[in-house]
Formats: structure tokens, C-alpha cells, sequence
């Protein structure tokens, strides 16, 4: 399943500027597996002393972003999961600088984090090479828009490209 071949109606217009992020060749399965290598090797060679930066008064660190992803991702594999089964009530959204502020990933070291990033991802790579074609263009509600699965993998790792600019540009 391509990135082109999704349609407009199958994700709420604010995540597209995730999933533009892809080439429109990108392969669902193949995306994810070289998203999670290249991720996790950019974050490998992160200099130690920028994992607790923050470049303003009130942004998160790079602890605190990789946090966020992993939460994010799993929140996302949910609603993929919901929709691939035929779920019909709208699921809600979630805070996510609530959930960073509760995540207390000061604490944690990185390879730690790494290392469930790794595993979460992991897990989210077999759940979509598990969804049949029909399961995959299901779509359900998301926080007050249109998603469905394909789009959710996509969303997933162009988040991720997201942050490594981001890290790119203000933390290094």
C-alpha cells in the first residue's frame, strides 16, 4: 500500500503535513521498518549532553520528545486497531503536553527510551502487516475527524521525521 493511494476523506487535513513528509512511492510496511532504523540510529548518535536541553523556557527536551512519540505511537496503534476491527463510536483525543508533563522522561536514561521506542514501534509493525486491504481503508473517528488506518502507519512515521527536524534544527 502506497502513500499515494490514500484519499483525502480517509484523515482530518491537519495530518497531512505529517504524511507529506513521504515520498509518494512510500510503502506502508517498508516506511515503517526504514522510519524505526533511521530513527533509532539518529538518536543513537545524539551527543549526551543535548538529551536534557531545551532551547526555550518551556519546550520539551529531547527526553521529553522521544516520550512523547512513544505515547503518541501508542495512542495512534489504539485507534488503528479500533478502526481495522469496525469500531464506530468516535474516540477522543488526547493532551499530549498533559501527558509529557506526566511522563516524568527526566528521569529516564536514553537508551532506556530508545529501547521502548524500538520495542513499541516493534509492535506497531506487526499490527499493521496484520490488517487485510479492507482493514487497512476502514475508517472511524478521531478526535472529531475522518481516520483510518493506512493513514494512522503513515501519520506514524512522518511524526517521526517531524521530530528529527525538529531535533535537527533547535536542539543540535
Amino acid at each position: 500500500m502506497n502513500r499515494s493511494e490514500l484519499q483525502p476523506n480517509e484523515i482530518g487535513d491537519y495530518y497531512w503535513r505529517y504524511i507529506n513528509l513521504l515520498p509518494e512511492k512510500a510503502d506502508l510496511i517498508d516506511t515503517l521498518i526504514s522510519n524505526t532504523h533511521d530513527f533509532v540510529g539518529f538518536l543513537n548518535e545524539l551527543p549526551k549532553d543535548k538529551w536534557h536541553y531545551s532551547y526555550e523556557d518551556g519546550k520539551w527536551n529531547i527526553l521529553e520528545i522521544l516520550q512523547h512519540i512513544i505515547d503518541t505511537e501508542r495512542v495512534f496503534q489504539y485507534r488503528a486497531l479500533s478502526f481495522a476491527r469496525g469500531e464506530e463510536k468516535p474516540l477522543p483525543g488526547f493532551d499530549h503536553d498533559r501527558f509529557a508533563e506526566m511522563s516524568d522522561a527526566g528521569r529516564r536514561l536514553p537508551k532506556d527510551l530508545i529501547s521502548e521506542f524500538q520495542a513499541n514501534r516493534d509492535s506497531a509493525i506487526y499490527l499493521f502487516k496484520s490488517f487485510n486491504q479492507e482493514m487497512l481503508k476502514r475508517t472511524g473517528n478521531m478526535n472529531g475527524v475522518p481516520a483510518s488506518p493506512r493513514a494512522i502507519g503513515f501519520i506514524m512515521a512522518g511524526h517521526v521525521l517531524h521530530h528529527i527536524d525538529l531535533i535537527t534544527k533547535k536542539y543540535l
